[in-house]
């Protein structure tokens, strides 16, 4: 059975991938995917397997900030072209 700081750490991750989900396009039902990976992932009893588990939720935390901050900066690259092709 998990500690209690690993279930504090697990729900802690959760929350806070919900909350990235709230950007994501509603296509890819992120909301869904990450509810059915956390229920999978919910009876494990081995420490190595929560670990791994752990650092997989926050590998795609990591990805999908990476996701947002390049989305961002597309965006702007867009709004601001550069000077190269604007002639006189």
């Amino acid at each position: 059975m998990a500690s209690k700081a690993t279930r504090l750490r697990a729900l802690a991750l959760y929350k806070e991938l919900h909350r990235l989900g709230r950007d994501y396009e509603p296509s890819y039902d992120f909301h869904g995917k990450l509810r059915r990976l956390f229920e999978k992932n919910r009876n494990l009893a081995n420490e190595e397997e929560i670990e791994k588990a752990l650092k997989m939720g926050e590998y795609i935390k990591n990805e999908t900030l990476a996701l947002y901050s390049l989305r961002k900066y597309r965006h702007l690259k867009r709004m601001y072209p550069s000077n190269s092709t604007l002639d006189p």
